[in-house]
């Protein structure tokens, strides 16, 4: 679909939403100062469909396969959310609950949130009893300790590197196969796990919430396949896996309600169908009926679906659209000329139209235009601020003057790397970018390949656009990880697209990670937001909602805070099992 239909989709849309969402502007925050003003979030904080009953089969629509759902590998959001709800439990987990409640921990494989010694450079977690895989064989210590160690591994990238920025000793570790292991992390017994990190680290317990936590049993492992066949430790297990096409999950009968007080497990079966098209699988669940009436869709709605959505009461009480707490950016190569020369980069933050991106990207109502870095859920007060002062609609002028000034009077040629359902963003960019005289041509790539396409450091475009959403509601788990050029991985790079390797930026990230005032650090993390946009790695784009339209049949479904708005898979269920034809 073309620059012109979308912008008429978007018009018509601003038309029916009057002035519901007129005054949305900022950061992530942004859209929810005016209560019942925008009509997109109705249902934010809140379960859409009641108290599910158990039984059936719950069916997700996609347009695309997993990226990865090796524990080891999972650090995509929507991946991490179904990873970690249905297939494989991990040391804490974030509660089952909408709003801000959806960002505290409760203990998963661990009896408790972990206990810290030695300044909080030690933690000790102990598991509960009774914790057992898909095959009725124990859950150990040892396996979750192998998972760490095999997220060391090269040919295992694209995972959360937490363990290898803070595990003492960790420098140089390739992962179990060599027959090494990790010193720094101990296994007294079969139930007791002990962590030694190179720093104090307050919030070592949200970090094992993400999937690098996760127990692997050391004679399930196979290596890259494992991606294809997770042993689980939740309450489901794959019955089949065909890539690109299906996934079935059946329930594991040896997981153990009483161990888990998070996941309810509602449905008999889960289904997820691939390989459909983005409008299509809008079109099934606005209309809502037959088996679609218990589905739900992998991905969010698109742009010109939204007024189908948001001008029809009925089908708007079925829509979930919290926030991503997403930052989007074109993140550009600052390794490669030109964009080795931040008067070029610059020129790209200039030259972009924010508004654009948000009309591109379905609206305000499902988005705002990104003035930093960080989302505003980690600036006092809950909204970005605005330090380069650019005007929304970008500056071409001062973009030209910029490109002269770098000796690039005539502009540049380049290229953006999008996923294939972002190609009118990238029509947005390509179009706002050319009128500094920066032509840009638009690569796409399928989703389930474009994190490990962009994460090819050697072969991939100068500009990319994609996000970072942090993992916890701290500046440590957004800045170093989009910014330190000391992770940067030639294959597998996540975060860093930019490249950055500033010296003093990654002097002061060390600088505010040592100190052990919370507020102190808080307010060192935003200032730094600011010092890190001046040197221009990134343009900040847009912070995106999570449009979510569920089926009529659908029960106990939220947008989880944790997972990026994402459906949380572990309350998620059917009103009537009946209906859903199994």
């Amino acid at each position: 679909m073309d620059k012109h239909t979308r912008n008429a989709l978007a018009a018509t849309l601003l038309a029916a939403l009057s002035l519901g969402a007129a005054g949305c502007s900022g950061g992530a925050a942004a859209g929810g100062g005016h209560p019942g003003g925008n009509p997109a979030t109705g249902n934010n904080g809140k379960v859409v469909g009641g108290t599910p009953a158990k039984g059936g089969t719950l069916t997700v629509l996609s347009n695309q396969d997993f990226t990865h759902l090796d524990p080891a590998r999972n650090w995509v959001m929507g991946d991490m959310d179904f990873g970690t709800r249905l297939l494989y439990r991990t040391l804490v987990t974030y509660k089952a609950e909408p709003g801000a409640k959806g960002g505290e921990l409760a203990p998963d494989l661990a009896e408790d949130l972990g206990t810290p010694s030695n300044g909080a450079k030690t933690w000790t977690f102990r598991l509960k009893k009774g914790l057992k895989y898909e095959d009725g064989s124990p859950v150990t210590a040892a396996d979750v300790k192998y998972n760490v160690e095999r997220s060391f591994s090269p040919d295992l990238p694209g995972g959360p590197d937490y363990a290898a920025r803070y595990l003492a000793g960790a420098d140089g570790y390739q992962g179990p196969a060599t027959g090494r292991h990790l010193d720094s992390v101990r296994t007294p017994d079969d139930r007791t796990i002990v962590f030694e990190l190179r720093k104090p680290f307050a919030e070592f317990p949200y970090a094992t919430a993400l999937p690098t936590f996760a127990p692997v049993p050391r004679s399930q492992d196979k290596g890259p396949q494992y991606d294809n066949r997770p042993f689980s430790s939740g309450p489901y297990k794959i019955e089949s896996y065909a890539r690109d096409k299906q996934l079935v999950l059946v329930r594991n009968p040896h997981w153990d309600p009483a161990t888990d007080t998070v996941r309810k497990a509602y449905p008999d079966r889960v289904v997820v169908t691939m390989g459909l098209k983005a409008n299509q699988i809008d079109d099934r669940l606005v209309a809502g009926t037959g088996p679609d009436a218990s589905a739900i869709p992998w991905d969010k709605l698109r742009p010109e679906s939204a007024p189908k959505v948001l001008t029809k009461p009925d089908i708007k009480a079925r829509l979930l659209a919290e926030s991503t707490n997403c930052t989007e950016m074109v993140q550009m190569h600052t390794g490669r000329a030109p964009f080795d020369d931040v008067r070029v980069r610059q020129a790209v933050q200039y030259a972009l139209d924010r508004e654009a991106l948000v009309t591109a990207s379905g609206g305000p109502a499902l988005n705002d235009p990104a003035t930093a870095l960080m989302p505003g859920s980690l600036f006092t007060g809950g909204r970005q601020p605005d330090t380069l002062k650019i005007p929304l609609t970008g500056d071409p002028e001062k973009a030209k003057q910029l490109l002269k000034e770098a000796g690039r009077p005539e502009g540049l040629a380049t290229s953006i790397t999008v996923s294939n359902g972002d190609k009118a963003i990238g029509e947005a960019v390509q179009q706002s970018l050319g009128r500094a005289g920066i032509k840009v041509t638009i690569e796409t790539v399928d989703p389930s390949a474009f994190y490990d396409t962009i994460g090819d450091t050697r072969n991939r475009t100068d500009l990319v656009y994609t996000g970072w959403c942090p993992d916890y509601p701290s500046g440590s788990t957004f800045l170093p990880f989009v910014f330190d050029g000391r992770y940067i991985k030639e294959k597998g790079n996540s975060g860093n697209h930019s490249l950055f390797r500033d010296r003093p930026t990654m002097a002061r990230m060390d600088e505010i990670a040592a100190l052990t005032d919370a507020a102190q650090a808080n307010k060192a993390w935003q200032e730094l937001d600011g010092q890190i946009l001046a040197k221009a790695p990134t343009a900040p784009a847009v912070v995106e909602r999570k449009p979510i339209l569920v089926g009529p049949n659908i029960a106990g479904a939220f947008g989880h805070t944790s997972f990026g708005g994402q459906i949380d898979y572990a309350t998620i269920g059917l009103k009537d099992p009946a209906k859903s034809g199994s």
